[in-house]
Order: structure tokens, then sequence, then C-alpha cells
């Protein structure tokens, strides 16, 4: 059985790949650009992309009666991989956010100045255990607060930043969080399934299979098999008959 854990190592292990597939340098979404800038730049590369079909559109007019020019173009990224890139991004990161406002306590509070106008020190022992003490709770309110298990509403928010924070939420590891709810493991399972299905989709790593609504000329159910970088096949319920993309191949 697929677990959340699996799912979300799943965008963490193949986010990379997705970068190589689209056909951009990993920086797109890289560290301390966040979700925002990320956007901004996939918003940038939709625009290139329609300048440079513009621009292509017009060239291949003017040489349209030469038959060099017949066959594909090509193309500077894939867009349906930035896409996916996109919505998992937005939806693991939203998702992080919710579970960190309800599951993630605040930063412990430093300590306050003492008011020696008021409350002197009676000795100079006395001050310096008092200020011993405000230095050892100042390190401890720092520490608390870069605590790099602590989830960022800046900063570095990226798919397997969020996937990985997940991971540690979903296994209870330590960290300035209580327990998860089973509402918010709930939560955090949808997203992450449907993440890791959109991810392996796009890389064609995952099998899949298909029922085709029009039946086989024997009035069996046709089922389509694919995926993991296998040439799909055609296979009928009914009469046995296989096709691939060159033929009937068995019948």
């Amino acid at each position: 059985m697929t677990t959340t854990a699996t799912h979300l190592r799943t965008v963490a292990l193949h986010w990379t790949d997705l970068h190589e597939a689209a056909g951009q340098p990993t920086q797109v979404g890289a560290f301390g650009l966040g979700l925002r800038g990320y956007l901004a730049r996939l918003d940038a590369a939709d625009a290139e992309q329609i300048e440079y079909e513009a621009h292509q559109a017009a060239h291949l007019r003017s040489l349209e009666r030469d038959p060099i020019q017949l066959g594909e173009r090509p193309v500077p990224v894939r867009l349906h991989i930035l896409d996916t890139m996109r919505a998992v991004e937005a939806a693991l990161i939203a998702c992080a956010d919710d579970i960190a406002h309800q599951a993630q306590r605040a930063p412990i509070a430093g300590p306050t100045a003492r008011r020696t106008a008021t409350h002197p020190y009676l000795t100079q022992r006395e001050a310096d255990i008092d200020a011993a003490d405000r230095a050892r709770r100042q390190q401890l309110a720092h520490a608390d607060l870069v605590d790099p298990r602590r989830w960022r509403y800046t900063g570095r928010r990226t798919a397997p930043y969020a996937a990985l924070w997940l991971l540690a939420r979903v296994e209870r590891k330590p960290g300035p969080c209580r327990r998860i709810t089973e509402d918010e493991e709930r939560r955090i399972g949808n997203v992450a399934a449907g993440a890791a299905e959109r991810i392996e989709r796009a890389l064609d790593i995952a099998a899949q299979q298909r029922t085709l609504s029009t039946p086989c000329a024997c009035g069996g159910q046709i089922d389509i098999h694919g995926g993991e970088g296998r040439v799909p096949v055609a296979h009928c319920t009914g009469c046995g008959r296989i096709w691939t993309e060159s033929g009937v191949i068995a019948a």
C-alpha cells in the first residue's frame, strides 16, 4: 500500500528531474526564491514562450513554401512540466502553511530587562547571576527562533522543502510542533497523493491503466497499459487481442 510518506518522498526525490524535464536550470525554484518569485519566473517563461511562438509563426509564414520548413519546431521549455511544478509547489506550500498555523507553536519569548530603578540589585553577585540567566534565556529563545525544523512563511518555500517538512510531521519527528491530528494527517495525505500522481504522470514514471469507453468489435472492454517509459499496449478483455502503436501483435 502506498503511504503518505512515500508520496512526499516522491516529490522530494523527483523535483530535480522535473526541472531537467522542463528544460530549465534547477535554480528556477531554488533556495531563497520563495513561491511568489518562483511563480513570477514561471509567468516570465510563459511570456517568453508566447513571444517565441509569435516570432516563429511570422518566420514560418515568410518561408511556408520552402519544404525544408516541414517538421516540428523546437520548443524552449515544456510548459506542461512547468504547470505541474507550479500546481504541486503551490499545493504543498499552502498545506504546510495551514498545518504550521495549527500545529506549530510560537517561538519562545526572550527575556525582558530588569528595571533596576525600582528593583535594584542588592549585591554584585545577584546582578551577575541575573545577567547570566538572561543570556542563557536569550540564547534559548534565539535557538528556538532559528530552529531549522520550524516552518517559515518567508524564505525557503519550495516543494521539496515543504514535502520534507510535512513528512516530518507525518512521521512524528521532534520539532517545535505538537502531534498532528487525524484530520490534519488526512489533509496532508490527500495533498501528497495528488502531488505525487501529477509528478509521476508528468515524468511518465508510474505504471498506468485506463479502460476505453469504446468496446472492441467482440464487445469486450479494451484496457490500455503504459507508463514507466514503456510503449502503450491495448488489450481486449474479451477476445484477448493485443495492439500497440504499430498495429495488432496478437489475436
